[in-house]
Protein backbone atom coordinates (compact mmCIF):
# COMPACT_ATOMS: atom_id res chain seq x y z
CA UNK A 1 0.00 0.00 0.00
CA UNK A 2 1.75 3.19 -0.91
CA UNK A 3 1.86 5.86 1.91
CA UNK A 4 0.61 9.89 0.65
CA UNK A 5 1.88 12.74 3.06
CA UNK A 6 -0.59 15.43 3.13
CA UNK A 7 0.87 18.34 4.07
CA UNK A 8 -1.77 20.97 4.32
CA UNK A 9 -2.52 23.42 7.13
CA UNK A 10 -6.28 23.91 6.17
CA UNK A 11 -7.66 21.07 8.56
CA UNK A 12 -10.66 20.57 7.11
CA UNK A 13 -9.38 20.02 3.24
CA UNK A 14 -6.27 17.82 5.17
CA UNK A 15 -9.37 15.89 6.86
CA UNK A 16 -11.43 15.25 3.56
CA UNK A 17 -8.14 14.22 1.67
CA UNK A 18 -7.04 11.83 3.93
CA UNK A 19 -10.70 10.29 4.36
CA UNK A 20 -11.00 10.47 0.27
CA UNK A 21 -7.63 8.86 -0.38
CA UNK A 22 -7.76 5.81 2.43
CA UNK A 23 -11.34 4.90 0.76
CA UNK A 24 -9.70 4.49 -2.24
CA UNK A 25 -6.69 2.36 -0.89
CA UNK A 26 -3.81 4.61 0.31
CA UNK A 27 -2.16 4.92 3.30
CA UNK A 28 -1.96 8.02 4.25
CA UNK A 29 -0.28 10.28 7.09
CA UNK A 30 -1.21 14.20 7.92
CA UNK A 31 1.59 16.74 9.03
CA UNK A 32 -0.57 18.53 11.86
CA UNK A 33 2.35 21.00 12.55
CA UNK A 34 5.01 22.55 10.52
CA UNK A 35 7.56 23.02 12.13
CA UNK A 36 10.17 20.91 10.95
CA UNK A 37 8.23 19.74 7.77
CA UNK A 38 11.80 18.79 6.08
CA UNK A 39 12.45 16.29 8.80
CA UNK A 40 9.12 14.91 9.56
CA UNK A 41 9.19 14.04 5.08
CA UNK A 42 12.84 12.43 5.79
CA UNK A 43 11.07 10.11 8.77
CA UNK A 44 8.26 9.61 7.59
CA UNK A 45 9.65 8.01 3.88
CA UNK A 46 6.16 8.60 1.84
CA UNK A 47 5.84 7.24 -1.84
CA UNK A 48 4.37 10.48 -2.88
CA UNK A 49 3.70 14.01 -1.02
CA UNK A 50 0.85 16.29 -1.28
CA UNK A 51 2.25 19.38 -0.68
CA UNK A 52 0.41 23.35 -0.18
CA UNK A 53 2.30 26.01 -0.51
CA UNK A 54 0.49 28.83 2.00
CA UNK A 55 2.26 27.28 5.01
CA UNK A 56 2.97 28.61 8.18
CA UNK A 57 6.58 30.08 8.29
CA UNK A 58 7.58 28.74 5.33
CA UNK A 59 6.17 28.07 1.65
CA UNK A 60 5.87 24.80 0.07
CA UNK A 61 7.92 25.99 -3.41
CA UNK A 62 10.96 25.80 -0.49
CA UNK A 63 10.28 22.91 0.67
CA UNK A 64 9.32 21.15 -2.53
CA UNK A 65 13.05 22.92 -3.83
CA UNK A 66 15.11 21.33 -0.34
CA UNK A 67 13.40 18.06 -1.00
CA UNK A 68 14.26 17.59 -4.74
CA UNK A 69 18.05 18.61 -3.76
CA UNK A 70 18.55 14.96 -2.35
CA UNK A 71 15.34 12.47 -3.38
CA UNK A 72 13.30 11.84 -6.47
CA UNK A 73 9.96 12.13 -3.85
CA UNK A 74 6.94 12.48 -6.64
CA UNK A 75 5.48 16.15 -5.62
CA UNK A 76 2.06 17.38 -6.00
CA UNK A 77 1.61 20.62 -5.12
CA UNK A 78 -1.82 21.44 -4.37
CA UNK A 79 -2.82 25.55 -3.86
CA UNK A 80 -4.74 28.33 -4.06
CA UNK A 81 -2.59 30.45 -5.88
CA UNK A 82 -3.61 30.37 -8.75
CA UNK A 83 -0.91 31.94 -11.44
CA UNK A 84 1.11 30.97 -13.52
CA UNK A 85 4.28 32.66 -11.52
CA UNK A 86 3.93 30.26 -8.63
CA UNK A 87 3.15 27.27 -10.63
CA UNK A 88 6.20 27.60 -13.10
CA UNK A 89 8.36 28.24 -9.71
CA UNK A 90 6.93 24.99 -8.74
CA UNK A 91 7.53 23.28 -11.57
CA UNK A 92 11.21 24.50 -11.64
CA UNK A 93 11.74 23.93 -7.92
CA UNK A 94 10.80 20.14 -8.92
CA UNK A 95 7.24 19.31 -8.57
CA UNK A 96 5.79 16.86 -10.80
CA UNK A 97 2.40 18.36 -10.80
CA UNK A 98 0.65 21.89 -9.79
CA UNK A 99 -3.45 21.77 -8.64
CA UNK A 100 -5.40 24.68 -7.48
CA UNK A 101 -7.91 24.32 -5.34
CA UNK A 102 -10.62 24.17 -5.63
CA UNK A 103 -10.00 20.77 -7.94
CA UNK A 104 -11.58 17.99 -8.96
CA UNK A 105 -10.51 15.34 -6.46
CA UNK A 106 -10.74 12.56 -9.46
CA UNK A 107 -8.25 14.40 -11.77
CA UNK A 108 -5.95 14.51 -8.44
CA UNK A 109 -6.07 10.73 -7.92
CA UNK A 110 -5.47 10.21 -11.63
CA UNK A 111 -2.57 11.87 -11.40
CA UNK A 112 -1.36 10.12 -7.91
CA UNK A 113 -1.53 6.63 -9.41
CA UNK A 114 0.03 7.90 -12.56
CA UNK A 115 2.69 9.46 -10.26
CA UNK A 116 2.98 6.18 -8.19
CA UNK A 117 2.58 4.02 -11.16
CA UNK A 118 6.00 5.73 -13.14
CA UNK A 119 7.69 5.92 -9.64
CA UNK A 120 7.07 1.88 -9.05
CA UNK A 121 8.58 1.30 -12.77
CA UNK A 122 11.40 3.02 -12.51
CA UNK A 123 12.35 0.97 -8.76
CA UNK A 124 12.17 -2.26 -10.52
CA UNK A 125 15.75 -1.46 -12.09
CA UNK A 126 16.84 -0.10 -8.62
CA UNK A 127 17.73 -1.77 -5.26
CA UNK A 128 17.77 0.32 -2.66
CA UNK A 129 20.50 -1.26 -0.16
CA UNK A 130 19.41 1.54 2.84
CA UNK A 131 23.52 2.58 2.35
CA UNK A 132 23.20 3.24 -1.49
CA UNK A 133 20.75 2.53 -4.67
CA UNK A 134 22.44 -0.13 -7.28
CA UNK A 135 21.06 0.49 -10.52
CA UNK A 136 20.67 -2.51 -12.16
CA UNK A 137 19.81 -0.81 -15.63
CA UNK A 138 22.75 1.21 -15.42
CA UNK A 139 25.11 -0.88 -14.11
CA UNK A 140 25.97 1.92 -11.31
CA UNK A 141 25.88 2.91 -7.95
CA UNK A 142 23.61 6.03 -6.31
CA UNK A 143 24.18 7.34 -3.08
CA UNK A 144 22.75 11.01 -2.44
CA UNK A 145 23.17 12.88 -5.87
CA UNK A 146 26.32 10.86 -6.49
CA UNK A 147 26.56 8.49 -9.17
CA UNK A 148 29.68 6.13 -9.54
CA UNK A 149 29.63 3.53 -12.66
CA UNK A 150 30.53 -0.08 -12.60
CA UNK A 151 32.40 -2.18 -14.94
CA UNK A 152 30.92 -5.81 -16.21
CA UNK A 153 32.60 -7.77 -13.06
CA UNK A 154 32.20 -5.22 -10.67
CA UNK A 155 28.49 -4.55 -10.92
CA UNK A 156 28.04 -8.66 -10.97
CA UNK A 157 29.88 -9.22 -7.14
CA UNK A 158 28.21 -6.27 -6.07
CA UNK A 159 24.62 -7.59 -6.93
CA UNK A 160 25.71 -11.05 -5.79
CA UNK A 161 26.80 -9.33 -2.74
CA UNK A 162 23.21 -7.70 -2.26
CA UNK A 163 21.27 -10.87 -2.82
CA UNK A 164 23.12 -12.08 -0.10
CA UNK A 165 23.23 -9.45 2.44
CA UNK A 166 24.15 -9.66 5.65
CA UNK A 167 25.81 -13.29 4.73
CA UNK A 168 29.70 -14.29 4.46
CA UNK A 169 29.85 -15.40 0.38
CA UNK A 170 32.99 -17.23 0.02
CA UNK A 171 35.52 -16.36 -2.95
CA UNK A 172 34.62 -19.62 -4.69
CA UNK A 173 30.70 -18.62 -4.84
CA UNK A 174 31.32 -15.49 -6.51
CA UNK A 175 33.40 -17.12 -8.85
CA UNK A 176 31.07 -19.72 -9.37
CA UNK A 177 28.61 -17.27 -10.15
CA UNK A 178 30.45 -15.12 -12.52
CA UNK A 179 30.99 -18.60 -14.25
CA UNK A 180 27.61 -19.19 -14.41
CA UNK A 181 27.08 -16.22 -15.69
CA UNK A 182 29.80 -16.10 -18.60
CA UNK A 183 31.93 -14.10 -17.06
CA UNK A 184 34.50 -16.06 -15.40
CA UNK A 185 37.34 -14.67 -13.78
CA UNK A 186 40.31 -16.62 -11.63
CA UNK A 187 41.12 -15.84 -8.26
CA UNK A 188 43.73 -13.02 -8.65
CA UNK A 189 41.27 -10.99 -11.07
CA UNK A 190 38.85 -11.41 -8.38
CA UNK A 191 41.04 -9.43 -5.92
CA UNK A 192 41.92 -6.83 -8.40
CA UNK A 193 37.75 -6.19 -9.11
CA UNK A 194 36.96 -6.30 -5.07
CA UNK A 195 40.00 -3.86 -4.62
CA UNK A 196 38.78 -1.60 -7.30
CA UNK A 197 34.89 -1.99 -6.05
CA UNK A 198 35.88 -1.09 -2.77
CA UNK A 199 37.57 2.00 -3.57
CA UNK A 200 34.41 3.05 -5.78
CA UNK A 201 32.57 2.45 -2.79
CA UNK A 202 34.64 4.68 -0.75
CA UNK A 203 34.13 7.52 -3.39
CA UNK A 204 30.52 7.67 -1.83
CA UNK A 205 31.88 7.73 1.51
CA UNK A 206 30.83 3.88 2.37
CA UNK A 207 34.39 2.88 3.41
CA UNK A 208 33.65 -0.01 5.52
CA UNK A 209 30.04 -1.34 3.58
CA UNK A 210 32.19 -4.37 1.49
CA UNK A 211 33.90 -6.35 4.34
CA UNK A 212 36.18 -9.00 4.19
CA UNK A 213 36.21 -11.67 6.57
CA UNK A 214 39.26 -13.26 6.54
CA UNK A 215 39.88 -16.91 5.67
CA UNK A 216 36.02 -17.31 4.74
CA UNK A 217 34.94 -14.13 2.17
CA UNK A 218 32.69 -11.05 1.98
CA UNK A 219 30.02 -9.46 2.60
CA UNK A 220 27.63 -6.36 2.28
Amino acid sequence: MSKILIVEDDEKLRDELAIFLKNNGYETVELKTFESIISDIKEIKPDLLLLDINLPNTDGEYICKQIRKESSLPIIIVTSRDNEIDELISINYGADHYITKPFNIQILLAKIASLLRRTNMNNQNKIDVKEFILNISKSTIEKDDKVIELTKNEFKILYYLVLNRDKIVSRDEIMEYLWDSESFIDDNTLTVNITRLRNKLEMLHLKDILKTKRGQGYMI
